[in-house]
């Protein structure tokens, strides 16, 4: 899952994704970006709602872009119901895509988590 303050950066990391995994169906991911109005923002109910479309039973790691949206995840997982949800130390978009194709291969939570946090560590020189 992955929660941006704007609509737009998570709908569009979530489809780079996806487009990433190559063959085979791709795992759930759900964006949660801005607020429902579509202006900046992190909104709780668009976040608890991917939730929801993201969970299929075996918990979700759900990458933030930074500052508020960080901290309503962390409020969120205070409340009933998102006991199996994990927030990842990456970067957004390269965690994004290691998220994916992890899960999408049969990566379990774990795993997912693993190869997040391997995508904070990504050299480009």
């Amino acid at each position: 899952m992955l929660v941006s303050h704007s609509r737009e950066v998570a709908g569009s990391a979530a489809a780079l994704a996806r487009a990433l995994v190559g063959t085979g169906d791709a795992a759930p991911v759900a964006p949660a970006g801005g607020l429902p109005d579509g202006a900046i923002g992190t909104s709780a109910e668009l976040v608890r709602r991917a939730v929801q479309d993201a969970d299929e039973g075996a918990g979700v790691v759900v990458l933030c872009d930074m500052g508020s949206a960080v901290l309503t995840v962390k409020t969120l997982l205070t409340e009933k119901g998102f006991e199996e949800v994990r927030i990842a130390d990456a970067p957004f978009v390269e965690g994004a895509v290691a998220a994916v194709v992890t899960a999408s291969a049969g990566g379990d939570r774990a795993a997912v988590l693993t190869a997040t946090d391997d995508a904070r560590t990504y050299r480009k020189l």
